[in-house]
Formats: structure tokens, sequence, C-alpha cells
């Protein structure tokens, strides 16, 4: 499977959650902008479109709405396309396997498990650094988790497919594809690396959707390996 050359029709939840997404990027960014600071204090004086995307519980700028908001909001053009893409490439092939509302359950779910772990390993490295985590500004947002969830999914129900990557350009079984792609994202959370990226909700979203998979399958592995 090539990003060139699989095709899949844009319909279903896929597309809609495809449109939500775009919509959210666009429309925060024409109706709230970007975050707003003091120049001299450091101090936000607006969260802008960030209001959308979710802190740590206990922050100031915590809401409860941003547990669901936060994966439809996007950092920039290269976030938010590579996450879309990916949704449509592996989403709509998981989508007419499970249906609409099994594969818009578990999309929601593997969302809020990224979003879990993230927030349980940033609470605690906060701890450790004797920082208080509800005095913690920094905001997370993507769909990368539930996308990790959709990367598991398609690995159960297609582990033998071949996915052909044009960076490096390698072809190898989704299977392959999906545990390389879990054991760098566990990897660069365990050493800190690249901290603009939540490498532990990209865990999250594949370790819930793993759960769940195995719960409505009984534990059976397919043949995977």
């Amino acid at each position: 499977m090539s990003l060139f050359q699989f095709y899949q029709p844009f319909t279903g939840v896929v597309r809609h959650l495809v449109i939500i997404n775009v919509l959210m990027f666009v429309g925060t960014y024409i109706l709230l902008g970007p975050e707003r600071y003091d120049p001299y204090t450091g101090e936000v004086l607006s969260l802008g479109r960030m209001m959308f995307a979710v802190y740590m519980p206990g922050s100031v700028h915590f809401q409860p709405f941003q547990l669901v908001t936060y994966m439809f909001m996007h950092a920039d053009v290269m976030h938010i396309a590579f996450n879309m893409l990916s949704l449509y490439i592996f989403g709509s092939m998981v989508e007419m396997v499970w249906g609409p509302k099994r594969f818009l359950f578990y999309y929601l779910v593997c969302g809020l498990g990224a979003l879990a772990l993230h927030m349980a390993v940033q609470w605690w490295e906060l701890s450790a650094q004797g920082i208080d985590p509800r005095n913690f500004n920094g905001a997370m947002l993507g769909a990368s988790g539930s996308i990790f969830g959709i990367y598991a999914a398609f690995a159960y129900l297609f582990p033998n497919q071949i996915i052909s990557l044009l960076f490096p350009p390698i072809s190898l079984k989704a299977k392959y594809f999906v545990l390389i792609m879990g054991g760098l994202e566990l990897f660069y959370g365990v050493r800190g690396a690249d901290s603009g990226v939540a490498h532990f909700a990209h865990v999250g979203g594949a370790l819930f959707g793993f759960i769940m998979i195995m719960i409505w399958y009984k534990g059976r592995i397919r043949n995977m390996f």
C-alpha cells in the first residue's frame, strides 16, 4: 500500500471527522487567533484558539470541554495534513469493517486514552521535578492519539497488508509498521526526546485501542505473527 497508490472512498465518519478537524483549524485561526502574551512578563493575556486545546486539570486554563475539543485541534498545517491523511488512508478501511458507530466510538476512546496516559506521565514528571502540575500551563492538542489507535486497529484487521513508505523508502507489513512506530514513540517518550511531541499520547492511543480490540475480539490475535 502506497500513499499515492492506495485510494479509499471519502465517505462516512472518516469524511465527517476530516471536515470537523479542518473547520476547527481554519475557524479558530480566523475567529480567535493565536495566544497573546505580555511582552514584559510573559503572562498569557488571551488563549485565543488554544482555549480548545487541553490543559492540565487544576490549571486556570483547564475547561472540561477541552477533553474532547483537543483532539480536533492542530498546531500547524503539517500537523493537520499528516493526521488527516493517515485518518483517510487507514481509517477508511477500518470503518468499512467495523461500521460507523463502532469506528467513531473507538476513535473517541483512543483519543481519551491518549490524553489519560499523557497527563498521567506529565503529572508524574512534573511532580518529580518539584513542580505543582496544577501550575503547569502547557497545552496538548491534536488527533494523533486517535490516529495511533487507528494504526493499531488497521494492523489487527489487516496484519499482512503491505505499506510502502516514502521516507524511508521501504515496504513492510502493517503489523511490523505499527510495532516499529509504537516502539519508537515509547523509546522517544522515555528518553524525553522532542518535548514538543506528546509521545506518550501516541502510545496511549495505540494501547487503549489494543485493549478495546482484545475485548471485542476476546483476545484473538488473528494470526498477526
